[in-house]
């Protein structure tokens, strides 16, 4: 319904903000991470946003970029994570770091926001690489070729690993491959990841 909303921030605290658009006041909840970016009190301020509807109450959730916004959607796609855990998550860890673990299998990392058990943790992690674990090798570029060297091996892992990252931000696997293929292959997964995101953040 609301793809962004854009005006004069008007209120900010750590998990909200109020946005004054054409005479209305939009209130969202946002992040930490979000919060962290957000301009001066009177300052102009562009937030994208996701709706939330449910029987008792209707939610607006603001969000500085649109990875954020995508991993989001991501995580409330998941049985038992709903909006209030989507932001406790993202108030922890930024979308690329949930990303990467996703990608690592990294469950633990997912515990350090509030709300998040283990059991959560795992259930995410799963559901989540079940979702894009299939694309990372179907985008145009086989990352996972085999390899007799270990070296290589380790390299193809981390390309296929951050292509996996990339699609739980919302990228195809095409396109993800396509950045990741353009980068040293050797170097960390995370290193990876951000220097893909700056690739596709310029063709943009």
């Amino acid at each position: 319904m609301l793809y962004c909303v854009k005006g004069e921030l008007l209120k900010l605290e750590p998990r909200m903000a109020v946005v004054m658009c054409g005479g209305v006041g939009f209130r969202l909840q946002i992040t930490m991470n979000t919060a962290r970016q957000m301009p001066s009190i009177g300052a102009e301020a562009m937030l994208y946003t996701e709706m939330v509807v449910r029987e008792d109450a209707m939610e607006l959730f603001g969000f500085a970029d649109q990875n954020e916004l995508t991993c989001f959607k991501q995580l409330t796609s998941i049985s038992g994570v709903g909006p209030k855990v989507g932001i406790s998550i993202l108030s922890e860890l930024t979308p690329e770091r949930v990303a990467l673990a996703v990608a690592a299998g990294d469950y633990k990392a997912l515990t350090k926001a509030a709300g998040v058990g283990p059991k959560l943790a795992q259930r995410i992690v799963l559901e989540l690489k079940d979702k894009v674990g299939g694309l990372a090798t179907s985008g145009g570029i086989d990352l996972g070729a085999s390899a007799p060297a270990v070296g290589v091996v380790s390299a193809a892992g981390n390309a296929t690993q951050a292509v996996e990252a990339l699609t739980v931000l919302g990228f195809t696997a095409g396109e993800a491959s396509a950045a990741v293929g353009k980068l040293d292959s050797s170097l960390p997964v995370e290193t990876l990841v951000r220097d893909a995101l700056k690739l596709l953040a310029r063709r943009g």
